[in-house]
């Protein structure tokens, strides 16, 4: 015999039905921004110490410190792309004039000592006699250049103005962020609470911290990784040392990124007849460059949070995998929360972290 259903539990299973539905509606009409949300939320709360400084500077007109540092965000990522923009215009006409001019004089050779090497010097050898040779000079100028470059060029600037227009998207979030983020923050607050009770309020505040923490570790990473990266430059005699320096630092903001700078440039040195210069910048870039990556900021992270160091690596990385870029913030974020009801439960259950199962009180 089926007990029929309450009107009070018939109300509230319709009501979660249609909550969930109206979830789901929402998810599809927010899908196209939700990257753009997502770095807006970052970057809102990395930055959020710096936007309460200015705001208690403009007590009395809070939207316009909420402008003011939109606006800087916003400089703070166009100025130094329209200087790097500028500077690789002149370095990448230089280079092409010079890649074509060597490759007009004839066949290429190896360095001495690169071609010596068992087996691989042979392969490059005859890799360069190759690109070198006049068969491979007709192949290209049989293949139709100008459909591919228009072709290239169209993906490049839809590219560009899908980015354009995220990166339009994310700002706009931003000011809103910082205008009503203390009013929605007590509002996520109230719910949390009311469906967790007030324990979640640590987990949004790992949250913060570790987010805060990863924006300000990548950045500090990629700032030490160029600067080391632009001293190898330098040793190593390359034209233009300080903007190699600061396109590494660009590629440092991902994890592993720094190799697709410094070992160009080293072999470019090889094939130069610079074999000192290029295998130290080799070195130098495999020990130095690269473990700052490795180092400095899971230390930075860990040590603005109480997540052990081998956590915030395989946070980083395994978001990164994941979900992407933005997955370097979330996947330490899940962790830094899962670590936070770690600790709570071990404190509710009367165990210590550090020396296992307390003794029970005696009365």
């Amino acid at each position: 015999m089926t007990v029929p259903m309450s009107p009070l539990a018939l109300r509230r299973v319709t009501l979660g039905l249609l909550l969930l539905l109206l979830l789901g509606l929402a998810y599809l009409v927010l899908r196209p921004f939700l990257a753009a949300i997502a770095w807006a939320v970052i970057l809102g709360l990395g930055t959020w110490p710096l936007f309460e400084r200015l705001r208690a500077r403009l007590a009395r007109l809070p939207v316009l410190a909420a402008l003011i540092m939109t606006l800087v965000v916003a400089l703070a990522f166009v100025l130094p792309a329209l200087w790097l923009g500028v500077l690789l215009r002149d370095e990448l006409v230089r280079a092409v004039a010079e890649a074509g001019a060597r490759l007009s004089g004839g066949a290429l050779h190896l360095p001495e000592a690169l071609a010596r090497l068992p087996l691989l010097g042979a392969m490059l050898q005859d890799l360069l006699r190759d690109l070198s040779s006049a068969q491979f000079a007709s192949r290209l100028r049989s293949v139709p250049w100008s459909a591919q470059a228009a072709e290239q060029a169209f993906a490049l600037l839809g590219g560009a103005g899908r980015n354009a227009a995220k990166f339009g998207f994310a700002l706009l979030t931003l000011f809103f962020v910082y205008r009503d983020g203390e009013r929605g923050l007590r509002q996520v607050q109230a719910v949390s609470r009311h469906l967790l009770g007030p324990r979640v309020d640590a987990y949004l505040q790992a949250a913060a911290e570790m987010t805060r923490a990863v924006l300000w570790g990548l950045l500090a990473t990629a700032l030490v990784q160029g600067l080391f990266a632009g001293l190898g430059y330098w040793w190593a005699g390359l034209a233009a040392p300080v903007l190699l320096a600061a396109v590494t630092a660009l590629f440092a903001l991902a994890p592993f990124g720094t190799p697709l700078v410094w070992v160009p440039a080293a072999l470019w040195l090889l094939l130069q007849g610079h074999i000192g210069a290029g295998v130290g910048l080799l070195l130098w870039g495999l020990l130095v460059v690269s473990w700052v990556d490795n180092l400095v900021r899971p230390l930075v992270i860990s040590g603005s949070t109480r997540v052990p160091f081998v956590l915030v690596i395989f946070g980083v990385l395994g978001g990164l995998a994941a979900f992407g870029l933005v997955g370097m913030f979330l996947g330490p974020v899940v962790l830094a929360v899962l670590l936070a009801v770690w600790r709570e439960w071990l404190e509710a259950s009367r165990l210590d972290p550090a020396v296992g199962l307390r003794a029970p009180e005696r009365d």
